[in-house]
């Protein structure tokens, strides 16, 4: 799923080419797309596009008369810059949006259709969907701590939680929770100041650093490959590869659609965390520590 510097580098990429633009027109090709029945699509063929926001994991058009075209990517959905008037054609294809010079075209790998396109009135409208997470682009460390302490949970799923902190998902909060030297199941309530210090920090800086490479690569074309596995991470995507920073190998833990991906020497004190399905079948013999698992490969 595209997460803040993801997004972050589809706004900035589309300033150039739609502010200032008008909407000529909204091809929808899949009508599950559009979750709202008013203002309609007609209501904003023809207007201006006069300012794009980031609201956590959506991008906003907003047009003349203070309308807001809302498009939440979810898991597959991308987006992509074509010639005017783009044919919208083929499964993936799920809509269009005509502008003088180019189209943005929406489109969505795979059978599940999830991606959406909500369009809504002004500030409430916009509201309306939020889910309430705090910019932390923005926050301090206080406000940062405040936010993830509000309930107890795994720091994973607090720094995923978009009711939480707006923006990150399961790919950064990855790369974070490493630079953090932190393990993804210790608990928010549970974190000392020096802990906290240190994630606040990691999560500034890794974001910064992704949002500065992605933007940059932006600068002079649409980005195309957008992606949740980059080279470049650290250890999100790279199981069964080495840390880049003590050299161990990346372990993971699996559960449902997700897994999390993490270095046990450097946040977890050389501990394997429990992955459910396997810990479940292994029993007593799951390993526990770096040891044991290096001894259990050797059988």
């Amino acid at each position: 799923m595209p997460e803040l510097p993801d997004i972050l580098a589809y706004t900035h990429a589309l300033e150039s080419r739609i502010i200032g633009q008008p909407l000529e027109r909204i091809r929808i090709a899949n009508p599950f797309l559009l979750r709202t029945i008013s203002p309609t699509v007609a209501d904003v063929e023809g207007r201006t596009v006069r300012e794009l926001k980031r609201i956590g994991k959506r991008i906003a058009i907003g047009v003349d008369g203070d309308i807001w075209l809302v498009l939440h990517l979810m898991i597959a959905g991308r987006l992509h810059w074509r010639p005017p008037k783009t044919k919208l054609a083929g499964r993936q294809n799920l809509a269009a949006f005509d502008f003088p010079e180019g189209t943005l075209m929406l489109t969505e790998a795979g059978s599940k259709r999830r991606a959406s396109l909500h369009i809504v009135q002004g500030e409430e409208g916009l509201h309306s969907l939020d889910p309430g997470g705090i910019d932390i682009v923005s926050a301090d460390l206080n406000a940062f701590r405040a936010a993830l302490t509000s309930e107890n949970h795994t720091l994973k799923r607090a720094l995923t939680d978009p009711r939480f902190v707006s923006g990150i998902g399961n790919a950064y909060s990855d790369e974070i929770l490493h630079a953090a030297q932190l393990s993804p199941l210790a608990q928010t309530q549970k974190l000392k100041p020096d802990e906290w210090e240190r994630l606040y920090n990691a999560t500034q800086s890794t974001l910064k650093l992704w949002v500065d490479r992605l933007e940059a690569e932006a600068a002079n074309r649409f980005p195309e490959k957008v992606t949740a596995f980059r080279k470049d991470m650290a250890v999100h995507g790279r199981y069964g590869q080495p840390c880049p920073v003590c050299g161990e190998q990346v372990l993971r833990i699996r559960y449902a659609d997700n897994e999390t991906n993490y270095c046990a020497r450097c946040q977890t004190g050389g501990k394997v965390l429990a992955d459910r399905g396997l810990s479940r079948l292994l029993g007593s013999d799951w390993p526990r520590t770096l040891e044991e698992l290096e001894e259990l490969h050797k059988k």
